[in-house]
């Protein structure tokens, strides 16, 4: 399904789900991976599908090459895939900022004050590595206040989903004890469950932004409405790297 934040315009933006697109199979059906196995042009349709619903067409869609990162870009044009980064930010009208997520939390930022608007890729390694605190401070730098900033955090992984080693654990723990916080023991022994929304939304409040809203929707759980790489992966199911499909969260001024 489609998800719309309660605490931005419906107009300008939207965290899309995996239904309303052309693509089939295990792909079905708004697929947007274009590294993965699925028909091309049913992955270039489905791009198609989502400039319409902005009155755009894909060439205004901005398009990182996503990793793990925590690298933030200043965007005046559209590309696709050609910067390597985890958060974006512009000023520009009519620029469709989008991130492509299968589990992780996408992250939605507008500045209506300011004139600008962000979008940001955490997943556990990125928010860890300050994707977050980083795509914020580009924010500020270009003219933002974090009171003026509204942040939307999209579908991902919940806690109850989301099982780490202790090696994971004993990482966080290392950055600040503090982190124990959003930890509790899984089912499988020296495993642990962590809650990534919380982690994310309380990097927001430590920024000073106060307009923030979360989705509490679990990708994993929702295999209906959402992909999940972690599902695929317990599976079985990836047998190529990559070969996944993954919903787009957008945002535009």
């Amino acid at each position: 399904m489609t998800y719309f934040a309660p605490n931005i315009n419906k107009n300008n933006h939207c965290f899309f789900g995996r239904k309303g697109g052309v693509s089939k199979g295990k792909y079905q059906s708004l697929n947007v991976n274009v590294n993965s196995q699925d028909d091309k042009e049913d992955v270039k349709k489905n791009y198609q599908i989502i400039a319409q619903y902005y009155h755009q067409t894909p060439e205004r869609i901005l398009r990182l090459n996503q990793g793990i990162t925590g690298k933030a870009v200043f965007v005046t044009e559209p590309s696709f895939q050609q910067i390597t980064a985890d958060g974006a930010v512009t000023n520009q009208k009519n620029l469709i900022l989008s991130i492509s997520t299968a589990d992780c939390a996408p992250v939605l930022f507008y500045d209506e004050i300011a004139g600008l608007i962000g979008a940001a890729h955490a997943g556990w390694r990125g928010a860890y590595n300050g994707i977050i605190e980083n795509t914020v401070a580009l924010m500020e730098e270009y003219g933002s206040r974090a009171e003026n900033i509204k942040a939307a955090i999209g579908p991902c992984i919940q806690q109850n989903s989301f099982e780490m080693g202790a090696e994971v654990y004993a990482d966080f723990i290392k950055q600040t004890p503090q982190n124990a916080q959003y930890f509790i023991p899984a089912p499988r022994a020296k495993h642990y469950l962590f809650d990534l929304e919380g982690y994310v939304k309380d990097k927001l409040q430590k920024l000073r932004i106060k307009n923030i809203s979360a989705s509490h929707i679990d990708t994993f759980a929702n295999e209906e409405e959402y992909f999940s790489y972690r599902r695929e992966t317990k599976r079985g199911n990836i047998n190529i790297p990559k070969d996944f499909g993954t919903e787009l969260s957008t945002i535009m001024r």
